[in-house]
């Protein structure tokens, strides 16, 4: 079911400032820069950013951090993992250019998100820059 993973996405009560401290550390500007999200792409794979409390939508909730794996379709990957016991976290949701993301809670309470993106390619050599703590 899963493709491999995709997208980890990290809430934040000060945006501007976690922006600015992974920027620093990935030595990458963020590809996408807006109030709601800020998207970095890192070595062919997503570092998303959300205002705490706000990401309902993208997934992250008050204060949880997220992990997406790849699916090739997002509504049957969620009904397989809640026929296998888990709990709906978030309805698959299209965020854009096609993306789809849903999440549940497997059954020890941890959040488990999917996401469909026909986009999706990593790079043919996918490293990413060495900076600080490399």
């Amino acid at each position: 079911m899963f493709l491999g993973l995709r997208t980890a996405i990290y809430p934040s009560a000060d945006l501007e400032a976690s922006k600015t401290w992974f920027t620093a550390l990935l030595g990458v500007k963020p590809y996408f820069d807006e109030p709601f999200y800020v998207g970095f792409n890192v070595a062919g794979y997503e570092l998303g950013l959300v205002p705490a409390g706000e990401g309902a939508g993208a997934g992250a909730g008050a204060g949880e951090a997220i992990t997406y794996w790849g699916v090739p379709d997002a509504d049957k990957a969620i009904a397989d993992l809640l026929e296998r016991g888990a709990t709906l976290h978030h309805e698959v949701t299209d965020v854009g250019d096609g993306i789809r993301v849903g999440a549940v809670r497997e059954p020890q309470g941890n959040v488990v998100g999917v996401i469909e993106n026909p986009q999706f390619a990593l790079p043919e050599t996918a490293t990413v820059a060495d900076g600080p703590g490399r």
